[in-house]
């Protein structure tokens, strides 16, 4: 019983479903905000969706009288243009009015509210870094008196440093012109004293101490004390001490100190950013890796609220702005399954280019319209194909996915030396984290240029094929379209040629992968055209020349049916 062949009826519906469905499935793909070295825009927007954002945050703060912490965070909300700022502001303002001299001090303190009475500072002083408070006389006497009474014996430690002359960059504290090195003992001191610090924190110190105090110096303690100093010129008290209860190493103590020197303007955005996500680890090791562009990133994330920062720094990835129209729902299943949404949107670009290439076939290709059921190996060289462009898809929708990392403005290189005065020092200029438009925008070109080349080649292979002449005269005619067959080389060399002309001419950016991309995009086309439709389909020519030109054929010798042309997929 013989399958009923079909006819050229069936084309109009069967071949443009096809295509149609390979495009719904790979736009589909598309559009799920999930990516493997970066994070969407609609991925942030969702995980921030019902958390606190900077204004409200800050508002709990002002609430538990934390107004140096609430005063940072107001500042990265108008730069995030947060709605709650103004809330945020006048609730400072109403704060300041009843407890003016909390202001300069960032808050009340238990422990140092009976040393320095801090209500009785001065009105109008505004936020005044702790350094300026503690490195008076009177103020270093009374805080020694106090730690010499602790029983911790961390502390107790920390006052015998005052006598150890082996120091490096500062001058020893009993010693004319130490009281730089006595305020910062005493500050550790302090904030180990009052439980101001993390406990993994706490364990480093304590190591870092014994160490100092068994050597009879300083050693990696004193890089902590500049990095203290670093912060404590530039942070009142209560913001101080927010930032050290989230501080997990003296590592991340370093990372803040160099991006305050460095970034001093970005400094309110990094300190809220540490305070939002319960972690100045993450922020800090984000920062140091991305530079630059990695502010804005977290800008970003901070404007889509709390849950949005947790996110982004959990993944310690850069944002892709090149902005996918993401369902909301796509980007809720993409935070709670993300290997498996990436998996997903893998699986689409095959599915969808399998569909859309078997739909072209039966629908330009095919000499009668559509072709014959294929085999099993015409259904395997399907899928190479239809791999061939996921990968080129998944290369093209990765933009973080092929770059090296470029390097961070703000990665620290040589040791900076010890910083009294208020001079900052400048960021060095480093290469631009993301690929510039016009690169992807010409590699996309010479794509589109390569699969019109591909199909005009296909176009042609149908054209002889329905020519109604002798297998071997076909043959003949295909031997005569062997440059149209390698113009996917030709075109491909000249955009590589055209590009690298551009770029001598300095009229577009320096950038191999888009220079060379057209030449590779060239090679896989023609290599499609000849191993996948030309060789196959003279080999089926010289076979119908042989059996036409042959006298003699056996009764039960099969014939060999001609596919008139059927470049199969």
């Amino acid at each position: 019983m013989s399958v009923p062949t079909p006819t050229r009826a069936t084309l109009p519906l069967a071949a443009p479903i096809l295509v149609m469905l390979g495009l719904l499935v790979g736009f589909g793909a598309w559009s799920l905000p999930v990516n493997l070295k970066s994070v969407s825009p609609a991925l942030l927007r969702a995980a921030g969706k019902g958390t606190p954002s900077l204004g409200a945050y800050g508002r709990d703060l002002v609430d538990v009288e934390k107004i140096g912490a609430a005063a940072l965070v107001l500042q990265a909300a108008q730069a995030t243009n947060d709605p709650r700022a103004p809330a945020l502001e006048r609730a400072l303002q109403e704060f300041a009015a009843r407890q003016p001299g909390l202001v300069a001090w960032g808050g009340w303190d238990p422990f140092l509210d009976p040393l320095f009475n801090l209500r009785a500072t001065p009105a109008g002083s505004g936020s005044t870094p702790i350094v300026t408070f503690l490195i008076t006389e009177r103020a270093r006497s009374a805080l020694l008196n106090t730690l010499a009474q602790s029983g911790s014996g961390v502390v107790q430690a920390l006052l015998e440093l005052r006598q150890i002359p082996g120091t490096g960059r500062f001058i020893p504290a009993t010693r004319p012109g130490g009281q730089p090195l006595e305020t910062l003992i005493l500050l550790t001191g302090l904030l180990y004293q009052a439980d101001h610090v993390s406990p993994s924190l706490q364990r480093e110190l304590r190591g870092l101490v014994d160490l100092a105090v068994s050597q009879r110096a300083l050693g990696d303690l004193e890089e902590f004390f500049v990095d203290l100093l670093a912060l404590g010129r530039r942070l009142d008290w209560g913001q101080l001490v927010e930032l050290m209860r989230r501080t997990d190493s003296v590592k991340t103590v370093g990372r803040y100190a160099h991006l305050a020197r460095i970034a001093p303007d970005q400094l309110a955005l990094l300190y809220a950013a540490a305070l939002f996500s319960g972690s100045a680890d993450r922020v800090a090791a984000y920062l140091i890796e991305f530079g630059k562009p990695g502010v804005e990133d977290l800008t970003l994330a901070l404007s889509q609220g709390q849950g949005a920062v947790r996110q982004l720094l959990l993944r310690q990835v850069p944002v892709n702005r090149t902005g996918t129209p993401a369902l909301s729902t796509g980007a809720e299943l993409a935070l709670t399954q993300p290997q498996l949404m990436l998996a997903l949107k893998y699986l689409g670009y095959f599915l969808g280019a399998w569909l859309l290439l078997r739909g072209l076939d039966r629908w330009l290709v095919s000499p009668e319209g559509i072709a014959s059921l294929p085999s099993a190996l015409m259904h395997m060289k399907a899928g190479v194909l239809a791999l061939v462009f996921a990968v080129l898809l998944i290369a093209a929708t990765e933009p973080f996915l092929l770059k090296a990392a470029p390097l961070s403005e703000y990665r620290p290189r040589v040791h900076l030396a010890l910083d009294l005065s208020n001079s900052t020092v400048a960021a060095q200029s480093q290469p631009a984290s993301t690929m510039h438009p016009s690169n992807l925008i010409s590699i996309a070109v010479f794509a589109a240029l390569q699969i019109v080349v591909y199909f005009v080649c296909l176009l042609k292979i149908r054209e002889v094929a329905r020519q109604n002449v002798p297998p071997l005269v076909k043959l003949r005619l295909m031997e005569n379209e062997e440059n149209l067959f390698d113009m996917g080389l030709y075109v491909g060399i000249g955009g590589t040629a055209a590009a690298m002309v551009l770029i001598t001419l300095g009229l577009a950016e320096a950038n191999l992968l888009a220079a060379f991309s057209s030449n590779l995009f060239g090679i896989t086309c023609v290599a499609l055209v000849k191993i996948r439709h030309v060789r196959p389909y003279k080999r089926q020519l010289i076979l119908e020349g042989q059996v036409e030109a042959s006298p003699v054929r056996e009764p039960n010798e099969p014939s060999i049916k001609s596919a008139r042309g059927s470049a199969a997929l």
